[in-house]
């Protein structure tokens, strides 16, 4: 699998942070923004450029801009939604989709309850979802972004465990992964460890 763990001392450095449980939520949105940001770049590395010759304030010189490739990043509800703005403030024309996957906590099964999505076809797809945990919700998604039409849709998360890549591979093989984390596991509840505890209650405080 195609699994990109991003490396920068500043993404160790937020990724601290995140996890310490005496973080209040507004710091953590803060936080939020500026991993998913990270990750947004990272992500769309390999997005072609195209000359445009320009005028510097000295000399006229050509110079590389992004083409108007249709970009399109969903959250998954309700987490997700702290992984948004970056992509709007980086790619002011991107589109939103959203994706509601509710976890049940006894059986970790999530349950589609809300799918609100622009065309996807010839378009670069992105999923966000802060946590792959057991993988089932993220293989949902992408197996819900392919039948609309998605063509090597990619997944962006802040934290993972083995088992939830494991879990894409197997249901997606060659899905591309970009994640801050890589944790050792699951716990008996199915959630990451060491993980960060849950993300939408920690950045919304509820």
């Amino acid at each position: 699998m195609p699994l990109h763990i991003l490396d920068h001392p500043l993404a160790a450095h937020i990724m601290t942070h995140l996890r310490d449980a005496t973080t209040k939520p507004a710091t953590f949105r803060t936080l939020a923004y500026q991993i998913s940001l990270l990750l947004a770049i990272e992500a769309t590395r390999d997005l072609p450029t195209e000359a445009k010759k320009i005028e510097t304030p000295l000399e006229p010189m050509m110079g590389r801009v992004l083409p108007p490739e249709p970009l399109v990043v969903v959250p998954i509800l309700r987490a997700g939604l702290g992984m948004v703005q970056p992509f709007l403030d980086t790619f002011p024309d991107v589109s939103v989709g959203y994706l509601g996957l509710e976890r049940d906590h006894e059986t970790a099964v999530a349950r589609n309850y809300y799918c609100k999505l622009p065309p996807l076809e010839g378009r670069r797809v992105f999923l966000v979802d802060p946590m792959l945990a057991t993988g089932g919700s993220a293989a949902q998604a992408i197996t819900l972004a392919k039948s609309k039409g998605a063509v090597q849709p990619r997944l962006i998360c802040i934290v993972a465990s083995p088992e939830g890549v494991a879990e894409v591979e197997k249901q997606h093989p060659g899905t591309r992964v970009h994640v801050a984390a890589l944790d050792r596991g699951l716990n008996a509840k199915k959630y990451i460890l060491p993980g960060l505890g849950d993300f939408g209650d920690r950045l919304y405080g509820t």
